[in-house]
């Protein structure tokens, strides 16, 4: 292993640190949750011959779409990240994003170019998809290696709370815009007021994180060529059974956060006929939620244990799951829904940080970043994805409401068995290579200056 790459600007205070790392992923949600909350206006300008039914579905498979580029992305990008460092994946993917979200924002209708109008919406969310798959896995490996033994799991947790954040503030633009705006103008053009606030928001991004340290360390000069450039063989022929247990390790989570902070809010709206405005908000209360109990969440998770955190979470979760939704499906009003996204919530970030960190700790440094992003992206673009749109059909064809709960309980049971084959790993060193608590300048333990 050579010498870690020196950064070219003074350290980021922590604070500055943990925001420029995590921009864009707050960015990701952010795109991804004004995009959900403006599904039925999408669909009926980018698909007007269709039935309401068919509009709905096609522009929530076109929220779908997007997660189909992210294992190639999360490849990619996660394989630069290891190779080149984590900044410059970062850099890219940030780029990625901006440019996603300007050809939502400037896309032309049906009636300017026809049916090739719906095919622009659909190359913007695979450039999107294709972004996201990398971003996770290199600012979560830049996060966990910034961060001491002892508090792992307390920085990978503002990812998560970014995450929150990028929600809260997504679905408080839709909420607005849909609120205040005529139907005729949102329609004409408030719809895509977001996606050019998103436009805006990348290049701040992009100038903030260049001025992080970079923690990842190129590899010898005189390492054969195929060997740096094999992370991906490497990570598929040796640590494919890490591959396996974090990805079953993953599901729950994130299925989870896709349908309390992108389902639930449309089905208030669709089945139980409750107001749109009162579903956006709901997605307000879960981004709230994440981003405040995320920290404390990630605190405990240095304290107690990984393990710990995430089983009693998602006991918890279980337990409070059906009479929630049975009550709300009994009497539908906008503070059940608040209440019933409020419990869901807390119990899902409650485990999220020490399930993130625990992802990343089971891959060795040289193929991190590969690893952490392969999993997320293929656990996602399987899964959560096409999680609204498996619901959405699943009510539509059984007739059955609680078809998103016995969905949710049976991806939760299967992916909490892999907990009893992982390494609990709290206060170990993450690297055999950072055993070295003597050496101050260790970018492992100080890499922030003062705050």
């Amino acid at each position: 292993m050579g010498q870690t790459i020196l950064a070219e600007h003074p350290p980021l205070g922590k604070r500055r640190a943990i925001a420029a790392i995590t921009v864009g992923n707050a960015l990701e949600f952010y795109d991804f949750t004004v995009y959900g909350f403006m599904t039925s206006v999408i669909g009926r300008i980018f698909f007007p011959s269709l039935s309401s039914y068919a509009q709905i579905l096609l522009a929530i498979a076109g929220f779908g779409v997007g997660f189909l580029a992210r294992p190639l992305g999360g490849i990619l990008i996660g394989s630069y990240a290891d190779r080149h460092g984590r900044k410059k994946a970062m850099g890219l993917t940030i780029g990625l994003m901006a440019l996603g979200c300007a050809m939502i924002a400037f896309a032309p209708t049906p009636a300017q170019i026809g049916v090739l109008a719906p095919a622009v919406i659909v190359a913007a969310r695979l450039i999107q998809g294709f972004s996201a798959g990398g971003e996770v896995g290199a600012s979560t490996t830049l996060l966990v290696e910034y961060a001491g033994r002892h508090d792992r799991a307390f920085m990978a947790s503002w990812q998560v709370a970014s995450q929150g954040l990028g929600v809260m503030l997504g679905a408080l633009v839709a909420s607005t815009l849909i609120s205040y705006l005529p139907a005729q103008a949102l329609d004409s053009w408030g719809w895509r007021v977001p996606f050019v606030l998103g436009m805006v928001i990348a290049p701040v991004g992009m100038y903030i994180r260049r001025q992080l340290h970079e923690t990842h360390a190129e590899e010898a000069p005189t390492a054969n060529r195929s060997e740096r450039r094999a992370k991906v063989r490497i990570l598929f022929a040796e640590h494919w059974r890490e591959l396996v247990q974090a990805s079953l390790l993953f599901v729950s989570c994130t299925v989870g956060i896709y349908i309390v902070a992108f389902y639930l809010p449309t089905f208030a709206a669709r089945e139980l006929k409750l107001p749109v405005y009162v579903g956006v908000w709901a997605g307000v209360v879960f981004g709230a939620i994440n981003f405040i109990v995320a920290p404390l969440s990630g605190r405990l998770a240095d304290r107690w244990g990984r393990k710990p955190m995430i089983f009693w979470s998602r006991v918890a979760l279980l337990v409070f799951l059906f009479p929630a939704f049975a009550e709300l499906l009994a009497d539908p009003s906008p503070w059940k829904l608040y209440g019933l996204v409020t419990v869901l919530s807390i119990f899902l970030t409650s485990q999220f940080p020490a399930l993130l960190v625990m992802l990343t700790e089971i891959f060795p440094r040289h193929v991190r970043a590969t690893g952490l992003s392969v999993v997320y992206s293929t656990v996602v673009a399987v899964f959560s994805g096409f999680s609204p749109f498996v619901l959405t059909w699943l009510v539509h064809e059984t007739g059955n409401t609680l078809a998103p709960a016995w969905y949710f309980l049976a991806i939760t049971s299967i992916s909490s068995i892999v907990l009893f084959w992982i390494k609990d790993r709290t206060g170990e060193h993450l690297d055999d290579s950072e055993k070295r608590d003597s050496n101050p300048n260790s970018p492992s333990d100080t890499p922030f200056r003062s705050a």
